[in-house]
């Protein structure tokens, strides 16, 4: 079993997610007391946040690849950032550190292609739904035809996950705008949903929309543990 590196804290909400989905899925495959070997790298998110909001992504970046070199220096054998939005800092990290990261945008499209679908919704924060670093990857590697909500309401989601889901707050309000918009990209042609942030899941899935639903960070989780079990 190879030891995961994770990059977390991006909230500590959903990096406790895969704290538990990893652990979950290694006990069911393995069976008896099996558990994950991790190293956790949790940030204050607090900090991130502040460097997101004022667009000091150079120092964001600085302080993930420093995060992830002392992962690998402490024998992580693979590497996850626990967070879609993150992602803008993955080459940086793959160039930093010799050791495999597992890139959230890649099960989720593989998913995707596997389903015959190609058009697709894409929810998430402001900065992955507005920004090319996660939905360049999934056209320019994937062809996948990516469709985001109207910015009235990317500013609904991008709050909803800010002052909401990222402390622990679950709205019932919330969740029927999120079904709203996911209905509203639907009648623009979406095929089905990514739910682009590893804290959306906690909210709404596959029971909210009638077209599929890909959960990142289910997804993601999958493709964790099939490696570190290999």
């Amino acid at each position: 079993m190879k030891t995961i590196g994770i990059l977390g804290g991006m909230s500590w909400e959903s990096t406790h997610e895969y704290y538990q989905l990893i652990n979950e899925q290694v006990k069911e495959k393995l069976g008896g007391l099996h558990s994950a070997k991790i190293l956790l790298y949790s940030f204050d998110f607090a900090e991130i946040e502040a460097l997101q909001q004022s667009g000091a992504w150079d120092e964001a970046t600085r302080r993930l690849v420093a995060a992830a070199d002392r992962l690998h220096t402490a024998g992580a054998e693979l590497m996850i950032i626990s967070s879609n939005t993150m992602h803008k800092m993955a080459n940086a990290i793959e160039r930093a550190v010799p050791i495999p990261l597992l890139h959230i945008a890649d099960p989720t499209a593989k998913a995707i292609q596997a389903a015959g679908l190609q058009r697709v919704g894409l929810l998430g924060t402001r900065y992955t739904m507005e920004q090319d670093f996660y939905k360049g990857r999934l056209r320019e590697s994937f062809s996948l035809d990516i469709i985001t909500p109207r910015k009235v309401d990317r500013e609904v989601i991008n709050s909803v996950i800010f002052n909401e889901l990222c402390v622990g707050k679950i709205d019932a309000t919330s969740r029927e705008e999120y079904r709203r918009i996911m209905r509203a990209l639907k009648q623009r042609g979406a095929e089905a949903i990514i739910l682009g942030c590893t804290e959306i899941g906690l909210l709404v899935g596959q029971d909210d929309i009638d077209v599929p639903v890909f959960d990142t960070t289910k997804l993601h989780v999958k493709e964790i543990v099939r490696t570190a079990l290999n």
